[in-house]
């Protein structure tokens, strides 16, 4: 058995026994998870737990495992600065390596015997005057903890769509993040339904393979090429030999893309730019002036995510794909209805609609001061000081909370500069002897207005819909500047910003 093998069938072992009480406790084993138990084990930390409901490791990359499922931004910087890795296969990893990655660091930081598997957590409340978290596991368990770190991140609950009829339908159906492998779609007639990130990667594995594929798109993204190429043995060695050029790669590749902000944040010039870039890669790629017409987006460059591939436009450009733009009506058992009146037979339905990215820590209930909900304290939107902390829930710690998605560089990154002011406030806590630090709640009042006005100025204040926003219009998710002022911000707590208890 090999060592990545072998670390995955340790850590598939729910038996674990779950402790009483622990001083950090950590929901989620993905880059999040495994960054905070890695840091807290550098610190000496040795008391913590991570809880993870599913059998296996790695969040958003044990889940999504459709074909084609790989990431996009390099590998370089899609890892943690503390380990890297010199032998990736190509320039953006496929997600099998990521989830190898993530295994690996489990392994090399002797995280084994902290993680408990099949431990889903129902939700939590904090004790004020113990200064304890009191979490419920399914199946009736209780652990408390000191400091509770939610590390679910952002994309962890599929999202389906609500057809009318789709009860009925009789064919096979799943989402991208929970794709059924045993069913063979070979020579099917398949619909998908979405055109977001993972569409537009499994949809041109899948075209040559099916023998009809629908594509329901209900608006285009901007799909711009992907600078990819496979690491030669050359360059791997390279790597492995120079470690410091592994290191000038990745900062490289880290102010490339943090110039990107400027699309989002710069002169208009910036996105005329980029938007020609797109333009010319639909031209190259799509012949057929009514094909390209359909393809194109109408909501401004930025105000949704945008895609990198190079085979989604070729893929449907094949006779047996044809991209549908008129709206669903219903669902039908043996296929969809559009607006006009067609239905179009189908065997399976894909739904590469994404996921409920703006709920955060539902469905677990998190009750905090005076008895108060984070559901109700979100009801408006979720929001969070630094996206890692709100007030009236002391001693809990988001990691990837709100506002701090990213749409132009590594949310790695992002992660590794939360983690890095989780451990200054529990430092912070144990120096001091304190019970729990709550942030104070103009603190987090002021920082989330000034923050929704550089939302405002921005391309996603432009008026289109998107996953970063709620449906009453509000943006929950994304960062609205450049990611070294979110490190600059997040060097250490400013305790006046807390109530030290």
């Amino acid at each position: 058995m090999n060592p990545d093998a072998e670390e995955r069938a340790v850590t598939r072992d729910p038996l674990l026994p779950l402790p009483r009480r622990v001083e950090v406790a950590i929901i989620g084993s993905g880059f999040g998870g495994l960054c905070m138990a890695i840091r807290l084990r550098h610190a000496g930390i040795e008391d913590f737990v991570l809880l993870e409901r599913a059998d296996e490791l790695g969040g958003c990359w044990r889940d999504n495992t459709y074909p084609g499922a790989a990431c996009d931004v390099p590998s370089h910087l899609y890892s943690f600065s503390f380990e890297p890795k010199t032998d990736w296969s190509r320039r953006f990893a496929p997600q099998a390596e990521i989830r190898d990655y993530l295994h690996h660091c489990a392994g090399t930081y002797g995280l084994r015997g902290h993680i408990h598997f099949h431990t889903e957590v129902a939700g939590a409340e904090f004790d004020e005057a113990a200064g304890l978290w009191r979490i419920h596991v399914a199946g009736g368990r209780l652990l408390e903890a000191r400091v509770l770190v939610s590390a679910r991140g952002q994309l962890n609950r599929p999202a389906y769509p609500k057809l009318q009829g789709l009860e009925r339908f009789e064919g096979k159906q799943f989402h991208s993040a929970r794709w059924d492998h045993g069913y063979p779609l070979e020579g099917k007639t398949v619909a998908v339904i979405g055109t977001g990130a993972s569409a537009i990667q499994f949809v041109p594995q899948l075209a040559p393979r099916v023998k009809q594929l629908f594509l329901y798109q209900r608006s285009a993204p901007y799909v711009l090429p992907k600078r990819d190429r496979a690491y030669g043995r050359v360059a791997r060695a390279l790597f492995s030999w120079l470690p410091v050029s592994q290191t000038v790669s990745r900062w490289w590749t880290y102010w490339q893309n943090e110039s990107r902000v400027l699309a989002f944040q710069g002169p208009a010039w910036v996105r005329r730019l980029l938007e020609r870039q797109f333009h010319r890669h639909l031209e190259r790629s799509v012949p057929d002036p009514r094909l390209r017409e359909a393809l194109t987006p109408t909501d401004p460059f930025g105000c949704k995510r945008v895609l990198l591939s190079n085979d989604y436009y070729p893929a449907l450009t094949r006779p047996n794909v044809e991209v549908v733009t008129e709206g669903i009506r219903e669902v039908t058992p043996h296929g969809i209805v559009t607006g006009d009146g067609r239905e179009r037979a189908v065997d399976a339905l894909i739904y590469g609609t994404g996921f409920q990215a703006t709920d955060f820590l539902a469905p677990m209930r998190i009750t905090g001061r005076g008895g108060r909900e984070l559901n109700e304290a979100w009801r408006q939107g979720a929001e969070a000081y630094l996206g890692i902390t709100v007030s009236g829930f002391p001693n809990l710690f988001l990691l990837y909370g709100p506002n701090t998605n990213l749409g132009h560089n590594s949310i790695v990154f992002m992660l590794e500069s939360q983690v890095r002011y989780v451990l200054a406030c529990l430092r912070v806590l144990r120096e001091r002897h304190l019970r729990f630090l709550d942030v104070r709640p103009d603190a987090q009042r002021d920082f989330n207005a000034r923050l929704q006005r550089g939302l405002e100025r921005s391309v996603w204040g432009a008026g289109c819909t998107s996953w970063y926003k709620t449906a009453e219009g509000r943006n929950t998710n994304n960062w609205p500047g450049f990611t070294f002022h979110y490190l600059r911000q997040t060097r250490a707590p400013r305790l006046a910003h807390y109530e030290a208890v």
